[in-house]
């Protein structure tokens, strides 16, 4: 950044696996001067930059003038199980995010990064993926001037919740990992901590439309900081 300006970051999803990193990792980065949480419930989290706002996933237009600051890391992701059905899940990671958008880009925020899902397409036959692609193509109708969508493979990590097809499959991949080379590399299991640093990195790239697949995270996060 070429001057003293300090930034506010806005969060929601702070309570899952990746938001959890991001949270803390801007708490402590120097850049942001207030770090706000928009969460379903108050989380332990104490820190002088930290604030907490309590929204309502299904009307978040009740927060509308609260989310308002530069940079706003989009880290909301439910699954079809823990919705309790698929119009829940697309509820929660196809509306509720768009209604974050829209009102953020009403509000000005400047640089909008979504945690997606490697595989994201709008045509998948997977209805997780479809709905992920669905998402990123609604986003991409609405202004801001810098949209970054992140595409993670399996998130490495520990949850505070247990789900026990992530965890068998992260078992798995800690065997078959090496075989993923050349253009399998992006398959290759990825912790969240590099996701969240690689967000954080997006948010201060130039103007523009950007999807970092999986194999390009590591990257980014090791990426120098922007002056």
């Amino acid at each position: 950044m070429g001057n003293n300006t300090r930034l506010t970051a806005l969060v929601f999803g702070a309570s899952g696996l990746t938001g959890s990193f991001v949270s803390n990792m801007l708490s402590e980065d120097n850049r942001y001067e207030k770090v706000i949480l928009f969460v379903r419930n108050l989380l332990p989290l104490q820190h002088p930059k930290i604030s907490q706002i309590l929204f309502d996933p299904e009307k978040p237009e009740g927060v509308a003038d609260m989310i308002r600051g530069d940079h706003l890391f989009c880290c909301i992701g439910t699954t079809i199980k823990k919705a309790g059905n698929k119009a829940g899940f697309y509820r929660t990671d196809h509306d509720l995010v768009l209604n974050i958008g829209r009102i953020a880009a009403a509000n000005g925020v400047s640089s909008f990064v979504l945690i997606s899902s490697i595989g994201a397409n709008p045509n998948s036959r997977n209805y997780y993926l479809r709905t992920k692609g669905a998402v990123e193509n609604s986003l991409r109708g609405l202004s801001f001037p810098n949209l970054s969508i992140v595409r993670p493979s399996m998130l490495l990590g520990i949850r505070s919740e247990y789900r026990f097809g992530e965890e068998t499959g992260k078992l798995v991949m800690k065997v078959i990992q090496p075989l993923f080379t050349g253009r399998l590399k992006k398959y290759r299991g990825i912790h969240a901590a590099v996701v969240a640093k690689a967000m954080i990195v997006a948010a201060f790239r130039e103007n523009g439309i950007f999807v970092y697949e999986s194999d390009r995270l590591e990257a980014l996060a090791n990426a120098p900081d922007n002056p």
